[in-house]
């Protein structure tokens, strides 16, 4: 049995307002021999997601917050070069969720194996084929109640869970799927490749006015990736029986102010509107349905994808700072 070192990537400290290189460490680690049923695999991409940053402050959230000294954990994908598990055998392709680091030793049951299809980058196991694009399949099924023929805006739409949920939302039946992003290359891709119906970009201002302009019969659904001044936009434009799904608000992840809350929150009551927050762990039940459904979907040649890649582990916190700012197209990841 060879020796195994790893590089790892832990917390720091707490940051205030944006993270920097300061917030984080790299560590070395000298791995025991492997024990019973345990793995040793290789990293070859790892995940940069915006719910990390939540995670690093101490503050009450739908998880337990990043301990200082521990390293970053996430989903990753890599491969089997050791192992004592039959069921995951040495060059097996698995995900986990042991996060910043080039590799990992640990139980086998951390692990989860997955198939590889020809052609296609293991990475998609961690975007489209992962938890990213059942987010987006949660978010309109299972919260917001999708119907044929609606109307769906979705904020943040050039990212990960945006390009997704735009795709989605069309093959669910969306009559019309408007999208915000961040510049005017992401607009185009949103309507040239990922069949958005209309975009326009936050960055201009009135986020308001170019909501209603490209939803001039207003809004069914609402997919927030975004809050803020976005929330408020839907909350003005949303017809009676309107249902938001908030999955984030990037908007204030890296404020050091509370964010103004939306002004006009008594359309919640007018209108007969539902908003309804979630996390991912609540609805894995529907992990068969998306995976039967997008594998489908992914086959047929229904569904396309982008990735923002960063190469090597020491430029991970650059990639997870550039990502909060919207410097990715699609999923920000780091190939090892």
């Amino acid at each position: 049995m060879t020796d195994f070192k790893t590089t790892e990537i832990r917390l720091a400290s707490r940051p205030t307002g944006w993270p920097s290189e300061e917030n984080f460490d790299f560590a070395t680690v000298e791995n025991p021999p492997l024990g019973e049923n345990q793995v040793r695999v290789r990293n070859e991409f790892i995940s940069v997601d915006p719910y990390m940053r939540g995670r690093m402050s101490n503050a009450r959230s739908y998880v337990a917050p990043y301990e200082v000294g521990e390293r970053i954990t996430g989903g990753a994908v890599g491969r089997v070069v050791e192992s004592t598990s039959e069921e995951l055998p040495e060059g097996s392709l698995v995900t986990h969720q042991h996060g910043w680091s080039d590799g990992i030793q640990a139980d086998a049951k951390t692990f989860k194996k997955v198939p590889e299809i020809d052609g296609v980058p293991n990475s998609v196991r961690l975007h489209i084929l992962g938890m990213t694009g059942m987010t987006a399949f949660v978010g309109l099924r299972e919260i917001a109640g999708l119907k044929e023929g609606e109307t769906v805006f979705i904020s943040g739409a050039a990212g990960a869970v945006g390009t997704a949920a735009g795709q989605i939302a069309k093959l669910m039946g969306a009559k019309r799927v408007i999208g915000s992003a961040g510049s005017p290359e992401k607009v185009k891709l949103l309507t040239e490749k990922y069949g958005y119906d209309a975009a326009f970009n936050y960055k201009d201002g009135d986020v308001r006015g170019q909501l209603a302009e490209a939803a001039p019969e207003g809004i069914d659904v609402f997919y927030d990736n975004v809050g803020g001044e976005h929330l408020e936009a839907a909350l003005a434009e949303f017809n009676d029986g309107g249902r938001a799904a908030l999955c984030g608000a990037i908007s204030s992840y890296n404020s050091t102010e509370a964010p103004a809350g939306p002004k006009n929150m008594s359309n919640m009551v007018t209108r007969g509107l539902k908003m309804q927050g979630f996390t991912l762990g609540n609805y894995l039940y529907a992990a068969g349905d998306f995976n039967e459904q997008m594998s489908q979907w992914f086959a047929d040649g229904k569904i396309v994808y982008d990735e923002t890649i960063v190469d090597g582990i020491e430029n991970t916190v650059d990639a997870f700072v550039n990502m909060m700012k919207g410097a990715n197209i699609g999923k920000m990841l780091v190939r090892i």
